[in-house]
């Protein structure tokens, strides 16, 4: 049997860090964080970072592990933060994975594997320059004749994933669909019991993630990205693509006000919510714990030790 572990997730703004900080307090845990923007150094108020204060002691790993300028892949996740993981469980210490980015979750827990590539490697660069070239759709119709499925799934200006699939065709000899055939065929990398919070009331979470804005503002979000643009950090760059940043550097590049850009993060955030509770819903294994108009941390506290107890961790 895999090892067990203890996940939490739910969407942005639902209380995932103060739980995960209690649950590890009362049960021996360390936390690893399944954030996909909190791996970024320097990025702190943007991303909801938890400080050392509200750490309360507890380790917490995979935050600030890159730099803002590195493209950090799915693949280069699951390699750290597995090994965080394995290190907690031979401590003999309960791993606690929290976080909103559904697909780090879901990659981690299924003993997912990813085909080698390098981003500096000869055959990427040969592929993005005939796609130059040639444009998407000739790339597409060279992806069509290798592996249909995968093509079927592609639009033609999606060219990432285009490359993606013919650099595992040439350098692996399989095709994509193949690759991840295989890997959805391998065992679960944990036994994983997850607790998905939410609200009983939509208008509830959207208060929340209006109010998580307005004190991110007041802590000083728009000298943090002021602070990334003077130290060279490119505004074009995955990690300033984020919300609350791409949205403030537009600002701070005179396209708009900073209220216009603070109305703005918090419509993007609400729709992100909104895809993280879809994603999340797909887990119907999850047992989901639902904050009242008035939240009762420590009711939800309970319920989720009473789920460890009877899942045996």
């Amino acid at each position: 049997m895999p090892p067990k572990i203890l996940v939490i997730t739910g969407p942005t703004a639902s209380g995932k860090t103060a739980l995960s900080v209690e649950l590890a307090l009362r049960h021996n845990g360390e936390v690893v964080s399944a954030d996909s923007m909190q791996i970024y150094r320097r990025m702190d108020i943007g991303t909801a970072k938890p400080d050392l204060s509200e750490r309360k002691g507890v380790p917490h790993h995979m935050l600030d592990v890159a730099d803002p300028e590195e493209d950090f892949s799915v693949a280069r996740y699951v390699d750290m933060a597995a090994a965080c993981i394995d290190d907690i469980l031979s401590r003999g210490k309960l791993p606690i994975l929290a976080g909103g980015t559904g697909l780090y979750v879901d990659s981690l827990l299924s003993g997912r594997t990813f085909a080698a590539f390098s981003p500096t490697s000869p055959l990427r660069s040969q592929l993005e320059g005939r796609l130059d070239t040639f444009g998407g759709e000739a790339m597409l119709e060279e992806l069509r004749e290798i592996d249909p499925e995968a093509a079927q799934r592609l639009h033609p200006n999606d060219h990432k994933r285009i490359i993606r699939a013919l650099e595992v065709w040439y350098s692996t000899g399989k095709t994509i669909t193949q690759h991840n055939l295989e890997t959805q065929a391998l065992p679960p990398r944990y036994d994983a019991l997850t607790l998905t919070l939410a609200y009983a009331d939509r208008q509830d979470m959207w208060d929340r993630i209006d109010r998580r804005v307005d004190v991110m503002l007041e802590a000083g979000l728009v000298d943090e990205v002021r602070s990334l643009l003077c130290s060279g950090v490119s505004s074009r760059c995955t990690a300033m693509q984020a919300i609350g940043y791409k949205e403030m550097v537009d600002a701070l590049e005179g396209h708009g006000s900073i209220h216009d850009a603070a109305e703005e993060i918090k419509l993007r955030s609400r729709q992100y919510a909104k895809r993280q509770l879809t994603w999340f819903k797909r887990n119907t294994a999850a047992k989901r714990l639902v904050w009242g108009h008035t939240p009762d941390f420590e009711g939800v506290v309970q319920a989720s030790t009473e789920y460890m107890v009877e899942f045996g961790i």
